[in-house]
């Protein structure tokens, strides 16, 4: 079983929300200060976890043009690049070292500047999870070197500032800046007990500065104010302006509870994953003869577990298939693909409307459209699954009362995730996946037992969101 990166503890100090770039919609936050601060010592951290992780992705950028900018990004092959240019002359450039492919692990990222230092290297330094970043070519400032950030020139998260492009694609959490201060990532975060990098409480230990915020998109205003997205709760009210962001953006998937999302890694580049790799679009080859299957990226062999999935295009021709499989690890897949026909698979088609594997027999349910709510109980201390359309159990039983049940057939290693498959080669489905962390309006908002997660229908009793908090007690 894969390891699930990311804090996992069920105490401690909690980050509430997070922001979701996703793909498609050019997001981006930005601010320009009223005037120029300092622009020699400073340092950001904040949390961030990829969903994207095959483009080259803007974290952090401050500049008037191409010729006077400092930024951070991250390349296509998941390397940094830290860069800066005055006047059109390179004052800085650093990049290479470690590759960041991982779109399940929150991370945390620290980045010190301070150009007053005598040391070359301590002017400018990369922190990844509290350890320093080691570049493969650096470049850095000169001393006392003044840059473009803290200058009063736009400044912004998720893109560059001077062209449309570099959008982020993933989560971004607990965002501090601090002018004038050059501080160390052990400020911001610290290991537990489990030698895991996780956040602390640190407000009250940090200076800010003149132009300094910190951003704990609690709000879900879309206005540059402290009830939106971008309230800056430092006390500075340096507030950001939104671009391409609506409330649904702020979710709960944290560094402290990392919620389950479709994994990308299992495509071999086929198919569109968006809105955080909630979304999934299937693009099937004609050669693949079982279509495309996606898988989560969680894995877990106990417990009770509760997710929604919403089919917006169901596609026409062809079956659609949702519900849970056991086989993402075992090696049974090629390219991405396998066969639903077997055991170690539990699978609702679309067309008929049965929900089975096909070789022990399926259970007869309703048939499925766009836009309806599929719910699954998943209860791995009994191999039992429920399933409901629009919270109607369908000829499963009442998981509540663990009564009566689809039985869960092993064929290999018993560690279950949700899954989807689409067999027609012209007709692709897309299909919104809820774990807790809905990018769709939810009308009635339930939590499980536990206050975890924002469901359209009401959570069975001893059932629980996929997230690390319930892994850490249940699973």
């Amino acid at each position: 079983m894969p390891s699930i990166l990311g804090a996992n503890s069920v105490s401690g100090y909690d980050v509430s929300n997070s922001l979701r770039f996703h793909d498609g919609d050019s997001q981006y936050m930005y601010r320009t200060p009223s005037s120029a601060s300092n622009q020699r010592t400073w340092t950001w951290s904040g949390w961030f976890k990829r969903s994207d992780i095959a483009t080259a992705q803007n974290l952090w950028t401050a500049g008037a043009d191409v010729n006077n900018r400092c930024h951070l990004d991250i390349n296509a092959s998941g390397t940094f690049q830290v860069e800066a240019k005055n006047g059109g002359t390179s004052v800085m450039k650093c990049e290479g070292g470690g590759v960041l492919r991982d779109p399940n692990a929150w991370m945390n990222l620290v980045w010190r500047m301070d150009t007053t230092q005598g040391t070359a290297a301590d002017r400018m330094r990369i922190y990844l999870n509290g350890t320093q970043f080691t570049f493969s070519s650096n470049s850095y400032p000169s001393e006392n070197r003044e840059m473009a950030i803290n200058d009063d020139v736009l400044h912004a998260f998720g893109k560059r500032t001077w062209a449309d492009q570099n959008y982020f694609d993933g989560y971004l959490a607990e965002v501090h800046f601090v002018d004038g201060q050059s501080y160390a990532p052990t400020v911001f975060a610290e290991t537990d007990s489990n030698g895991v990098w996780i956040p602390k409480d640190c407000k009250a230990d940090i200076t800010y500065g003149t132009e300094g915020y910190f951003l704990e998109f609690k709000q879900t205003g879309t206005s540059a104010n402290s009830s939106g997205i971008g309230a800056d709760t430092s006390g500075n009210d340096n507030h950001f302006s939104l671009d391409n962001f609506a409330g649904k953006d702020v979710v709960v998937d944290t560094p402290t509870n990392n919620f389950m999302t479709m994994n990308p890694l299992y495509t071999n580049s086929r198919g569109a994953f968006r809105e955080g790799n909630t979304q999934v679009e299937t693009n099937v080859q004609g050669s693949v003869p079982y279509g495309q299957v996606e898988f989560g990226n969680f894995h877990v062999n106990s417990g009770k577990w509760y997710f929604e999935v919403r089919p917006t295009t169901v596609g026409s021709g062809g079956s659609l298939g949702l519900g849970v499989n056991e086989r993402a690890y075992e090696g049974t897949y090629v390219n991405g693909h396998n066969n639903g026909g077997s055991a170690g698979n539990i699978r609702w088609n679309h067309a008929n409307g049965n929900i089975g594997n096909g070789s022990q027999g399926d259970t007869s349910a309703s048939s499925y459209a766009n836009d309806d709510i599929l719910g699954f109980a998943m209860d791995l201390d009994n191999n039992k699954i429920y399933c409901h359309k629009n919270g109607t159990y369908q000829n499963s039983g009442d998981p509540a009362a663990g009564s009566n049940g689809i039985t869960m057939t092993s064929a290999y290693s018993d560690y279950w995730t949700p899954w989807m498959s689409k067999d027609d080669t012209s007709n692709n489905a897309i299909v919104d996946f809820n774990f807790g962390n809905p990018q769709f309006a939810i009308s009635s908002s339930n939590a499980d037992g536990n206050g975890y997660g924002n469901f359209e229908y009401t959570v069975p009793s001893g059932f629980f969101a996929l997230c690390t908090k319930n892994l850490a007690e249940y699973g």
